[in-house]
């Protein structure tokens, strides 16, 4: 048994979000890994709830309920007995967030509050939020939902009074594989044939395995002093080495030549930026280096308790560069191929087919923005 899998031990443990890509492989870890004492599941998604519970159904600890992050009196009676929180549940996608601004902020904001609020009023122990990478200089609806979520979660550590729960965030970059990422795109676009697109070829992005991401969220709860967001050291790529990787090792399956699957640059998107972000340059002036994460600190300290941020295998208490994609040397193509093998990501999968693209508000328009 691990170390943390000692902590975690017959604990109550409820996973928000639980039918969502890193609330599914939580609550598969928590199952199977950890043997916490009962594990709740809660999520929005009548169906995929169904065949959760279906899943796990050998798991008489395992319990799993049609709830939503919106309804607070509902996460205060499901909060009643549990130590830690996980709260996964979110909306993800930049573009729909985008188009509704105002569906953004009641899951990924006032859902927050409404996490903090039934924590406190059920005496949790532990609060864990995972946030995005896009929460740093965000430049679109969801990362700033996502930032608001982190700084709420920051406050509600540093003005409780008394005894209470203890807040924290993680913050990690893309899963690969998971829905509505790039790989199941750029799969689908080589078993038609091409092209595959690209935004733009300099384009880099932190990438991390589920399991990496369950890891991160997993640790911090033992790891959590209270406020921080834990930041995971991830490897770096190109997002055109994954097309051609990707290429080279699929094409052959679909029964193409890959010489014949053309890369076409179609331009970035609104929003979109070329590199990726984990830290920003005010934060590394408050972080601390640990082997495998960095712990951003919070700008406010707690009003009511002094809290000591002091953590085991610390590496230095000086960060002095900002923690993005542009900064940090990418993957080769082979050790690219040696990680998607490694993680199952260029296997075989059994699901329905996915979308060969990805649409964009105002892509229809040509770009217009006014009419003729």
């Amino acid at each position: 048994m691990t170390h943390n899998a000692a902590y975690l031990a017959d604990k109550t443990v409820l996973v928000t979000g639980c039918c969502g890509t890193v609330g599914a492989e939580l609550v598969q870890q928590l199952l199977e890994r950890y043997a916490v004492g009962e594990l709740i599941g809660l999520d929005n998604n009548e169906s995929e709830l169904f065949f959760s519970e279906q899943r796990h159904k050998a798991y008489s600890n395992a319990h799993f309920f049609l709830a939503d992050v919106r309804d607070r009196d509902k996460l205060a009676r499901k909060f009643k007995g549990v130590q830690i929180v996980f709260h996964a549940a979110a909306f993800k996608h930049v573009i729909l967030c985008e188009r509704s601004p105002f569906e953004a902020v009641q899951t990924n904001i006032l859902g927050v509050r409404n996490i903090i609020d039934a924590a406190c009023e059920a005496g949790v122990q532990r609060v864990i939020f995972t946030s995005s990478d896009k929460a740093v200089n965000p430049t679109n609806v969801m990362g700033t939902s996502k930032l608001m979520g982190e700084r709420l979660m920051t406050a509600a550590n540093s003005t409780l009074r008394g005894k209470g729960p203890v807040f924290a965030s993680t913050r990690f970059g893309n899963v690969l594989g998971s829905r509505g990422s790039v790989i199941p795109i750029f799969r689908e676009q080589i078993r038609q044939g091409g092209p595959v697109t690209l935004t733009d070829p300099q384009m880099t992005r932190f990438i991390m395995s589920i399991k990496e991401a369950t890891r991160l969220v997993i640790d911090s709860v033992e790891l959590v002093r209270g406020g921080e967001v834990f930041v995971t050291k991830m490897p770096v790529i190109r997002i055109q080495d994954l097309a051609e990787v990707m290429i080279r090792e699929l094409a052959p399956r679909f029964g193409h030549q890959a010489k014949d699957i053309r890369i076409e640059n179609i331009g970035t998107k609104p929003g979109e930026k070329l590199y990726e972000e984990l830290m920003s340059d005010e934060e590394t002036r408050r972080t601390v280096e640990l082997p495998r994460y960095f712990a951003v600190l919070p700008a406010f300290r707690c009003m009511y308790r002094d809290i000591c941020y002091e953590y085991p295998e610390t590496i230095t208490t000086t960060v002095d560069n900002p923690y993005n994609s542009a900064n940090e040397q990418t993957l080769n193509q082979e050790d690219l191929h040696a990680f998607l093998t490694d993680n199952q990501l260029l296997a075989e999968t059994a699901e329905a087919s996915h979308p060969a693209e990805r649409f964009w508000p105002g892509d229809e328009q040509g770009g217009s923005t006014c009419a003729s």
